[in-house]
């Protein structure tokens, strides 16, 4: 045998091969391949073959027993469920009746009903590929899906039997429900809508799968300490988690660095060779339909070693270096967002998307190919949707793949791409418009460079035919910007390989018409730019997270049609003027501020009280979001408070101000204004003067978890983002799709939310998107003196009240000397009055109580599931296809 067979060469007979210490020269010039067994079985034949792994058998005939077992439903009586939970126990988790506690509960019950979950997964998949089915493939960075337990419990209609089972062993379903940690997989707004969408597929049965990045430790966790943000990682996998399944027989390669060497007989075809070769590895989670027995799929990929644990270098003892390749792949896919304020950490980000991207492609053309179909025929059963521009790199591999893999000419290749591929811009903010350096692309993923700039020629030769002579619209719209270094503008690339383009709100759309997109609107005609406004789950954001209100939704409904079915809650209006009826409403909504309440002090110790207005700002922290102004306002009441007398301050109306949120790691400013509000809570939470007539909470590490609790809670929710910048947001309609009310500016969904709940159930306030520029540009070149309320806060800051002034100057300056980018000075004033007419109004009871049923009668508009039905018909083109005739 030649040394590449393996460690043992032909001068040592297998039969006596044992360790030994070997030479330098003995070391084998060529990695060993991994093997399953030492000498045995598929081990054996691995390296008997030279190292081509054999392939597992099949059955050699079909057993109608075991295709009966699959194809019929798990039994849903109590017994059949205790038993699956107790041989979960006892098999699964070793556990005794002696030794079982609530975590142990938790995990048998889970994977009792993830049986049942993969049953129906199996069978929704082998469906579909039975009839050929187009899928769509949602491709997004983020899946921010929360718990899962209580969700499939509520899925499968089996959560009253799950409580009997726990019941007669000893434990209460709401303690094994907390026992399950969120799945650290997301952040903020996109990754929540993600996990909506794929929610709302299953739920209206059509086939689509997510997929996204398997991360091991999240973003972060939110510690605070001394007011300030601290990161921690969030060890979410550090118990089982049942609600995954890992694929190791779904592993592709995924190349980086290298060369390429040119195909002689093609002009773009290369052979790109590299010696940086990583595994992505899938891990399947399946979405359980609500109504329906079809179930979907996000697939997680999980990056580690293809090579072996270096023994040779680990016996020398460069123990580092032995498992230097293991630490390199794995830190792929540990963190999201990776902070990129350093060299190293925007080519790790790269490396992440590019991975990513790359294990995604494969996978969907693995499927592909078991059809047998001609690849001109892959947009028929593929439809792949960019979430955002993270994913954009699929555009050149899916090129790589089709023209070097698959033999295809250009042409061919760029047809069959270009009808494949959808994209869906979620910002305007040129921070948030993805660049990569030319260098660092070019360095890390060589043939795709070269894709790129093809693809940028292209385009541009085709732009100057329609276009001649104009320079300088070609360089407006080339995806390659003409810096130092160049940059790859990714919306551009994603714009120009996709064959529909869409924003998220209506005013969203509008404005990346008028501006990032208005050349290629020029270019490619305004039917190819199309709108789709966000939506959220009804099953999560009503029926999971508030049961009482969704009880009396049922009961006005007459059935719970209406989860899979918004439209039918406009049946509450007829119910508006049910003096019974309003008061339950009004009880489930105190109940919610209850248990909000209790969350809060078991969270951050602070006592409130549950009968004071609810005032909630909870989203990712950011200068745009202006939860700075928030907080400038807080700091104005304060002071407001303290000018009145005890008698005063007893007719106000007591509020507890509530926010939560994350900063990411790298965002100073978006750190500071976490800072600021916890220094603020800490004086005036502890100022006796003011007791209950006002709060400041800062909830920390805020999940969808928390947010079940908190939003039901709310009585208003602030949504106040400078108008023009907030492409859509979600969290509004979650609120009032609860029975909160708004407090926001004209921007995103507050705009569409405004015009089916009519407007005198929102509170807006602030300048307009149009005005925006104008006031910029003004501020650039003037200093105004700030509005008294707002120079009523700044000077409380500055005289040392909530601590070092120094501390917070800073935040003070980008307003005052700093341009005032977002606008708070110009917004403040109407910000204030806006808040006084919601104290108005929540001062007559009753007609707080009908805005709250009216809202929620009208907002039928924004569930995913519209969101999805028209996605399927106008940009996928593909059709609902329940699970049929399998048994179920």
């Amino acid at each position: 045998m030649s040394q590449n067979a393996g460690y043992f060469s032909s001068s040592i007979p297998l039969n006596t091969a044992k360790a030994t210490t070997a030479s330098s020269a003995d070391v084998p010039t060529t990695r060993p391949t991994s093997l399953k067994r030492v000498l045995s079985g598929p081990a054996l034949k691995t390296m008997l073959a030279g190292g081509a792994h054999s392939q597992p058998k099949t059955p050699t005939r079909d057993d109608s027993e075991f295709r009966d077992y699959s194809h019929s439903e798990i039994s849903r009586d109590v017994a059949t469920i205790k038993y699956s939970v107790v041989m979960h126990l006892t098999a699964t988790f070793l556990r005794t009746p002696a030794s079982i506690d609530s975590a142990h509960a938790y995990l048998a019950s889970a994977f009792s009903v993830r049986d049942r979950l993969l049953q129906r997964w199996n069978l929704t998949n082998e469906y579909h590929d039975k009839i050929g089915a187009k899928r769509v493939y949602y491709m997004s960075l983020e899946f921010l899906i929360g718990r899962t337990f209580d969700n499939a419990l509520l899925a499968l209609g089996l959560r009253e039997e799950y409580s009997k089972v726990l019941g007669d062993v000893g434990f209460c379903l709401e303690d094994i429900i907390d026992e399950e940690r969120d799945a650290a997989l997301g952040n903020g707004g996109l990754g929540r809508l993600a996990a909506c969408y794929v929610d709302s597929m299953a739920c209206s049965n059509y086939p689509g799968w997510g997929y996204g990045l398997r991360y091991k430790y999240g973003m972060f966790q939110q510690q605070i300490l001394n007011g300030y943000q601290v990161e921690a990682p969030d060890c979410w996998l550090d118990t089982p988690n049942p609600w995954e399944f890992p694929r190791p027989d779904v592993t592709y390669p995924v190349k980086f660095y290298g060369h390429l060497v040119r195909d002689p007989h093609s002009a773009h075809r290369y052979k790109w060779e590299s010696d940086v070769v990583y595994d992505a590895m899938a891990f399947d989670v399946p979405v359980p339909g609500y109504g329906t027995t079809n179930v979907g799929n996000i697939r997680l990929w999980s990056c580690k070693t293809n090579t072996l644990f270096d023994l040779n270098k680990f016996n020398s003892g460069d123990y580092q270096g032995a498992t230097g390749g293991q630490v390199a792949a794995q830190i792929l896919t540990d963190v999201l967002y990776p902070n990129d304020n350093t060299n190293d950490g925007k080519e790790l980000r790269l490396r992440q998307e590019y991975l990513f991207c790359s294990a995604t492609m494969q996978d969907i053309m693995a499927r592909f190919r078991k059809t047998g179909r001609p690849l001109s025929e892959l947009p028929d059963l593929a439809a792949i949707q960019l979430n955002d521009t993270h994913p954009t790199l699929g555009v050149p591999e899916l090129m790589r793949i089709l023209i070097d893999d698959e033999g295809l000419s250009w042409d061919e290749a760029w047809d069959i791409t270009t009808r494949t591929f959808a994209f869906t811009n979620h910002t305007i903010l040129p921070e948030a418009m993805e660049k990569w350096p030319v260098p660092m692309l070019d360095k890390i993923l060589p043939r795709h460079m070269g894709i790129i700039y093809d693809i940028n020629l292209f385009f541009l030769q085709k732009v100057e035919k329609q276009f001649p002579g104009d320079r300088e619209l070609l360089s407006r719209i080339s995806i390659i910007e003409e810096t130092n270094p160049q940059q790859v503008r990714m919306a551009f690339l994603a714009c120009v390989g996709s064959h529909k383009v869409n924003g998220v709100a209506a005013i969203h759309s509008d404005i990346i018409k008028q501006t990032i997109f208005k050349d290629f609107v020029r270019i490619q005609g305004v039917d190819k730019f199309i709108n789709k406004t966000n939506g959220v789950s009804p099953r999560r954001w009503m029926n999971e997270c508030n049961p009482d209100m969704s009880d009396l939704i049922t009961e006005a409904v007459g059935d719970r049609s209406w989860v899979n079915d918004l439209t039918k809650v406009k049946q509450l209006e007829d119910r508006i003027e049910d003096v019974s009826f309003r008061e339950r409403w009004w009880a489930a909504k105190q109940k919610n501020k209850e248990r909000l309440a209790e969350y809060i002090l078991t969270t951050t110790g602070i006592k409130v009280s549950a009968h004071a207005l609810f005032d909630v700002q909870v989203k990712r922290i950011h200068e745009y979001k202006r939860q700075l102004m928030n907080i400038f306002s807080v700091i104005y009441r304060y002071h407001l408070l303290k000018q009145m007398s005890p008698e005063q301050r007893e007719r106000e109306v007591p509020r507890v101000v509530i926010f939560a949120g994350k900063a990411a790691s790298g965002y100073w400013v978006a750190k500071q204004v976490i800072k600021l509000i916890n220094s603020v809570a800490e004086v005036v939470n502890s100022d006796e003067e003011i007791g209950d007539v006002l709060k400041v909470v800062f909830i920390p590490d805020y999940s969808v978890t928390a947010a079940e609790v908190i939003i039901p809670a709310s009585d208003i929710s602030q949504h106040i983002s400078t108008a023009g910048t907030e492409a859509s947001g979600t969290s509004n309609m979650k609120f009032v799709l609860n029975g909160g009310i708004i407090l926001g500016t004209v921007d995103g969904a507050n705009i569409e939310i405004g015009e089916e709940i009519g407007e005198e159930q929102i509170f807006f306030f602030g300048c307009l998107a149009h005005e925006v520029e104008d006031f910029r540009h003004y501020l650039r070149f003037n200093q105004p003196k700030p509005d008294a309320a707002l120079q009523t806060a700044f000077d409380m800051i500055q005289r040392n009240t909530f601590g070092d002034a120094q501390l917070f100057q800073p935040l003070i300056d980008a307003i005052m000397r700093g341009g005032d980018v977002y606008l708070l000075s110009v917004d403040f004033p109407s910000y204030i009055e806006a808040h006084k007419a919601v104290e108005e109004a929540y001062r007559n009871h009753d007609e707080w109580v009908t805005k709250s049923i009216l809202s929620v009668a009208r907002m039928a508009k924004f569930s995913s599931d519209r969101s999805i039905q028209e996605y399927a018909e106008e940009v996928w083109n593909i059709e609902p296809q329940p699970v049929l005739n399998c048994g179920l």
